[in-house]
């Protein structure tokens, strides 16, 4: 009996040894863990639901009423009398910058100079070689373009115009609007249009710091010190009070962001 159960013993222990392979897993514990069952996208399977609800054939539909992210609703529809009202309504709603307008070149040379020119004059290459006729100059008196319709002919297409509210986001159809405006103007002989960015100038930072400076040691009642905008000025308003109550410090960064620290070292607090 003892020499049965050696012999097992030694036939087991030869196939534990000679089933290990450093080429292989050899045994694998729950497979279904390695091998999961791969479906094929849009293919039907009896026990596929992924894509039951769609016949088995294509993704599952959105959610009704949801969006992607990045995108919001053109309230305009896309006809004669939409035209119209976006012409007549519709504003650029973001600021007139340089850093704009210079996006605004970058993708206007990408999607629109082939048809309507580098300078906006619908002179462009597929215009000089016959490929498109009929591509009107920015400065046409006629169609008379504004930000909401230029807006309006980028987001739907008009004539032999595609859309392209596909290859461009909304910032990026208002940045080609500045810059089509911008060339407009240069046809028309007109200055364009930039918005006044509201940032201290060199000399009124140094101004400001110089002031920060005087008022730094000076005792002030609380809201004593604060900073108003004058005819595009940024200056330094206080008002000392005969009855102060604590000491207020103020660092240059904190005045600079209209903000005010207060010391309470008086009071034995750190």
């Amino acid at each position: 009996m003892r020499t049965t159960i050696k012999i097992v013993l030694a036939l087991a222990a030869v196939a534990l040894v000679s089933c290990n392979s450093k080429r292989s897993r050899n045994y694998q514990y729950f497979p279904n863990m390695y091998e999961s069952v791969g479906y094929e996208a849009y293919s039907s399977h009896d026990d596929n639901i992924v894509f039951d609800n769609n016949n088995t054939s294509e993704a599952l539909k959105p959610v009704e009423g949801s969006v992607h992210r990045g995108w919001l609703p053109y309230d305009y529809d896309n006809s004669n009398k939409g035209y119209q009202t976006a012409k007549a309504e519709l504003k650029n709603p973001i600021s007139y910058t340089k850093e704009n307008k210079a996006k605004g070149m970058q993708l206007y040379t990408i999607y629109c100079a082939i048809c309507h020119g580098d300078k906006g004059n619908g002179k462009g290459h597929l215009v000089k070689t016959e490929k498109i006729l009929g591509v009107p100059s920015y400065d046409d008196i006629g169609r008379a373009i504004t930000q909401g319709s230029i807006y309006h002919v980028m987001y739907y297409g008009i004539n032999s115009m595609g859309s392209y509210a596909s290859q461009t986001s909304i910032e990026e159809r208002w940045q080609i609007v500045q810059y089509v405006e911008s060339l407009k103007a240069a046809l028309e002989g007109k200055p364009e249009r930039l918005d006044a960015v509201d940032k201290y100038s060199a000399k009124q930072k140094s101004e400001l710091i110089e002031n920060v400076d005087l008022a730094g040691d000076v005792i002030h009642a609380e809201n004593d010190l604060d900073l108003t905008k004058n005819e595009g000025e940024y200056k330094i308003n206080t008002n000392l009070k005969d009855s102060i109550k604590k000491k207020t410090s103020y660092s240059k960064k904190s005045l600079l962001q209209g903000k005010s620290h207060h010391s309470h070292k008086e009071l034995g607090k750190k």
